[in-house]
């Protein structure tokens, strides 16, 4: 009996389900991994094991005891990190190194990065105490954004208006950071947009833009939707194909995702954050639904060392949106209601909870994502900045 190939998917979340599918189709073996044997996605896995995909040495002992033959970051920035790590000591294929992978997903050392070798980039100070984040901001001009390093999804970031405000931002941020570092940047007003892209041989070959909805008011950092085809003009998505391309050359990346979120003011995109893993919350079933592409399918193949030269260009063919239904308070789910204008234009719904689940201590209960499908631009726009007002969750 041929053995199957051993993928180890370093996490297990309802975001990851898409990437456990496509490599369960590819014919693997399929292992997830976290510290929560509740997340959804290891039901879908062949086997799961308790690891903590942000501890390196921890992931690396569980793929020597698996003797895995390939390993795929999960829907966040540690476990690119782990992955990566994985990947470099027992010599798997579709990674870039260790220290390129801290280059690019810890933001301050993407920054200094970006500010010696001309890439778009806030104004911004790092440093990894309180007394010297407090210094410099003597030499930045407000707002002011402060940031974790090395967290994703809005967690730890505080804008600040005057100097008062800065010692419990700092606080904060330096208590959620795993490794105690901080950055200050200047404040960018403007529209927010991703562009996801696929790197083959260093060159794009896959693009595909969204715009970006940040709906919640107790972490107001976090994307909460994004609708594709994208308001951004074409000549700024080719600028940022061609950022792309130098630093995938600069830094010599391997083939895979290159996901970028940017804020666009008069036409010129600021970069503030990139990372090398699947983007989060089903965002390759966004990319699906509207191009056609299996792009977490491609995420897992390039991960593990598989041909990706069949992979080509697709834009999208209708309009799309993709909205995270949540809480913002604990409780019971009494309901969740659907504006009766916009349930015809539901083409898929996945929930995370059931109607008789208890909401509890989180400031925002993620409870399911739903794909819609709009007949023009127009309309696309217009319901994509009200979805939290045409979805609500009633809890008692």
């Amino acid at each position: 009996m041929i053995r199957k190939t051993k993928i180890l998917i370093a996490g297990g979340s309802h975001s990851d389900i898409p990437m456990i599918m496509a490599a369960k189709n590819l014919g693997c073996h399929v292992i997830t991994s976290g510290n929560k044997p509740e997340e959804l996605g290891h039901a879908y896995s062949d086997e799961y094991h308790k690891s903590d995909y942000s501890d390196n040495e921890s992931m690396l002992s569980l793929s020597q005891q698996l003797d895995i033959d390939g390993i795929c970051a999960c829907s966040n920035d540690f476990s690119a990190l782990s992955s990566a790590y994985v990947a470099e000591k027992l010599n798997l294929p579709g990674h870039d190194s260790y220290q390129t992978s801290q280059i690019i997903h810890h933001k301050d050392l993407y920054r200094n990065l970006s500010l010696n070798h001309k890439f778009s980039t806030p104004k911004f100070s790092s440093f990894d105490n309180i007394k010297d984040g407090l210094k410099s901001i003597e030499n930045l001009d407000f707002p002011l954004m402060i940031k974790p390093v090395d967290l994703t999804g809005g967690k730890g970031i505080t804008k600040i208006n005057t100097t008062d405000e800065a010692t419990p931002a700092l606080e904060k941020a330096f208590s959620l950071s795993k490794s105690r570092r901080v950055i200050i940047e200047e404040f960018i007003a403007g529209s927010h947009h991703s562009l996801s892209i696929f790197l083959r041989d260093r060159q794009v070959v896959f693009s595909f833009s969204a715009d970006e909805y940040y709906h919640y008011s107790e972490i107001p950092y976090m994307v909460s939707a994004a609708s594709t085809p994208s308001i951004v003009p074409l000549d700024v998505e080719k600028k940022l194909v061609s950022e792309s391309e130098r630093m995938a050359s600069l830094l010599m990346l391997e083939d895979g995702v290159f996901h970028i979120q940017y804020i666009l003011k008069d036409n010129n995109p600021t970069i503030t954050e990139i990372c090398r893993r699947s983007p989060g919350d089903l965002y390759t079933k966004l990319v699906e639904y509207a191009t056609g592409v299996d792009y977490a399918s491609w995420i897992v193949k390039s991960s593990i060392g598989l041909d990706c030269s069949e992979l080509v260009n697709a834009k999208p063919q209708g309009f799309f949106n993709r909205h995270c239904i949540v809480s913002s308070n604990a409780g019971e789910i009494n309901n969740i209601i659907f504006d009766n204008t916009i349930k015809h234009n539901i083409i898929d719904k996945f929930m995370c909870n059931s109607p008789s689940d208890n909401i509890r201590n989180e400031p925002i209960s993620k409870l399911g994502i739903i794909f819609l499908k709009f007949s023009s631009m127009d309309e696309l726009l217009e319901n994509s900045k009200k979805m939290n007002e045409l979805i609500q969750v009633r809890t008692c």
